[in-house]
Parts: structure tokens; sequence; C-alpha cells
């Protein structure tokens, strides 16, 4: 890991900790700020300045500790930090400050934390107070101009804050929307085809237990199997889901790879659907999110045929070319409906698209070859013949 990729996991983990015990950031903040304002009284000073005394200094913490409630009632911390500095200013001839230090950072936590009623309060006692306190100060203009600029400022940065918190919330809003959407996709995928093939097979058993026997105990046996694999499919979805409590990591990639495409294939074929599945070109490792994608899109393009196309055969040709993955799933069924898709199987031609495109691939669909049947036809980037892969499926 590079240094940015470590400033970042910090900053991920500070961003954490921050979230999960605001108190503790609230109290290490309180403590900086008042070593930041404890340095004037420990420096040497002239004799001609005023004496660094306990009780301004006890005055000066007395200005730092409503730092600590800074979240919970920041106005109400602002006009203590008002009130306490300008006791300091009135009541004792103590040390001055560089900075305002405790003024500014209750500035910014109102300007990017507390509601617009409060911040144009915030305003308005500020108006009124820097000019005030430049007054019982030095009087100039120098100061004023410049405790204007460095107050605006921390109110500008506390906005920017609270503008880029906004932005956070609505990615990780949008992030957790996408997955929604992709589990949705996945059970869909799964329950799906499993529940397809295990219709046609229960429909075909009463027919198959008078006729031939042995295949209707084949087609128990398909129906148990389809079942048992959605089981596992499902469980494997859900262990992504699952905090994990024994201190294993759930699996990143719970979806089947290209590897599990002959089972997938004979598991339809045992539903009575005659399919082929033949590759073409140099066949080779792909990355594992791309092939979890290819078994996704034949998946569901089988299911079709076998839910709404009235076929008795199917063909799956996964064609393999420099930097293009074209997977083409054909049968001779009925063919499409009236908007180029065979009836009832609108969703899932969607789900396909989507994944397509998530992979910055295209799907195409319509009539099969010469006109006949049902065509899905998908185009997938990949690495090109020779490159390395991180993460494969085979």
């Amino acid at each position: 890991m590079g240094i940015r990729g470590r400033l970042s996991d910090w900053s991920g983990r500070a961003r954490e900790f921050a979230g999960t015990h605001p108190l503790a950031v609230d109290v290490g903040l309180a403590l900086l700020v008042q070593a930041a304002m404890t340095m004037p009284f420990v420096v040497p000073r002239a004799p001609e300045l005023p004496p660094a005394t306990w009780t301004a200094y006890g005055l000066t913490t007395l200005t730092v500790l409503p730092l600590v409630w800074r979240r919970r009632a920041p106005l109400a911390v602002l006009l203590a930090i008002l009130a306490t500095s300008t006791l300091y200013e009135l009541a004792v001839e103590g040390p001055g400050q560089p900075l305002p230090y405790t003024g500014l950072v209750i500035v910014h936590t109102i300007a990017a934390l507390a509601p617009p009623w409060q911040r144009r309060a915030t305003v308005l006692l500020l108006a009124v107070a820097v000019p005030v306190s430049v007054w019982l100060n030095t009087g100039s203009a120098r100061e004023l101009t410049f405790s204007l600029f460095v107050f605006g400022a921390a109110y500008v940065f506390g906005r920017l804050t609270d503008t880029r918190q906004r932005a956070h919330r609505v990615e990780a809003e949008q992030a957790a929307a996408r997955e929604r959407a992709r589990i949705a996709r996945e059970m869909h995928d799964i329950l799906s085809h499993a529940v397809s093939l295990m219709v046609v097979q229960a429909e075909a058993g009463p027919v198959a237990v008078r006729a031939a026997p042995e295949r209707a105990e084949a087609a128990f046996d398909a129906i148990s199997a389809t079942g048992r694999d959605a089981m596992e499919q499902l469980r494997r979805m859900l262990g992504v889901l699952r905090d994990g409590t024994d201190g294993a990591a759930p699996p990143r990639e719970p979806q089947p790879d290209l590897g599990g495409l002959p089972t997938l294939v004979e598991r339809v074929r045992a539903s009575g659907l005659d399919v082929t599945y033949r590759t073409a070109g140099g066949v080779r490792a792909l990355p594992a999110a791309v092939g979890a994608t290819v078994h996704r899109i034949v998946q569901e393009a089988l299911t079709n045929v076998v839910k709404h196309a009235g076929a008795r055969k199917a063909a799956v040709r996964l064609a393999y070319e420099d930097g293009v993955l074209e997977v083409v799933v054909t049968d001779d069924g009925r063919g499409p409906r009236r908007g180029g898709r065979p009836e009832g199987a609108g969703h899932g031609l969607v789900g396909i698209r989507e994944r397509a495109a998530a992979h910055g691939g295209t799907a195409a669909t319509g009539p099969g070859p010469d006109g006949r049947g049902f065509e899905v036809r998908v185009e997938l980037p990949v690495p090109p013949v020779g490159s390395s892969t991180e993460g494969v499926a085979r």
C-alpha cells in the first residue's frame, strides 16, 4: 500500500472514530485549543508586558471549556465564549492570544452543523462582537480587518464542510441503492431460474410416472438438485449481507463463474429443453466479476426460454475475441412479441442489459437467425490476450 493508500485508510478510520465517538473528539479538540492558548503563558515575557497570572490562565481555561459541548448546544457555547472572553478583557491584565482560537472553532462548528436560524444569529452576533472586541483591545483598523477576515474564513470553511458532508451522504445513499438493486437482481435470477426449472419438472412428473417411471425418477432428482443449488446460492448471497460473528470474513463474490456454465446447461437440459453449449476463439481467464456476469446473463436468458419461449432447442455460444467476449443465446421458440422481447420476459431482459452496462458492454435482443425464435446477444469488454487479471474466472 502506497503513501496515498495509507493516508486514505487513516482518514477513513479517523472519520469512523469521529462518527462513533463525537464526545471524545470534542474533548480532544478542547485540549488542543487549551494547549495553543497556554503558549503565551509559558514562553518568556518582556518586563513591560502584563504578567501571566494563574487568575488569567484560569479564565482562559474557562473560555475553552464550553467547546466540549459545541455539537450539542453550539449557539449557547458561542454565547459562553463571548461572555468569558469579554470578562477576560475587562477584568484581568493577562497575555493576549495571536488568534481567537475558541471563537474560530465555534463559528466553524455553527456554520457546519447548526440550523439556518442559528447561523443567522451567529452572523449578527459577530457583526457586533468583533468590532467591540477590537475596540476593547487595540481599536486599530488593522486588527478589525484581520478579525473579520479570519471569522469570515471560519464560517465559509464551515459551510464548505457541511456541503461536503451532504455530498458524502448522498453518495452513500446512492451506493446503498445500487447495492440493493444488485442484490434484488441476484435474488431474482437465482429464484426465477430455480423455480422455473422446478415447475417444468414438476408438471412433467405425473405424465412421466404413468408413461416412463425411470424418467419420473430423473425429474424428481432434477427438482431436488435445482432446489439444493438455489438454496446454496441464496445462502452464499446472504453470507455477504450478514456481519460475520465468528471472525471469518464473508465471501465478497458469491456468484457462480464461467466454470459453472456446463452444469447450468445440464440442469436446463434435464428440464426437457435441448441445450447446446460451445465456445469459440481463444478461451482464457477473465476477471471474476465478468465471469459472474456472464453466468447470470446465460442463466437469465435460458430461464426466459424455459418460461416464455415454448422452444424445443436452445444454444449458448461464447466467442472470445481480442478485447471482447460475445455471449449469444438463441432458441427456436415463438420469437419476440411486439417490443422485441418474448412474452413475459421484460424484467429479465432489463436485468441482462443492466449487467452488461455495468461492465461497459452492450446487450441486444430480437429475432433469432433467419427470423426464427429469439436471440440474446451481449458483448462485454475483456482484457486482451496476454494481460494479467486480478481475481479471475475460468
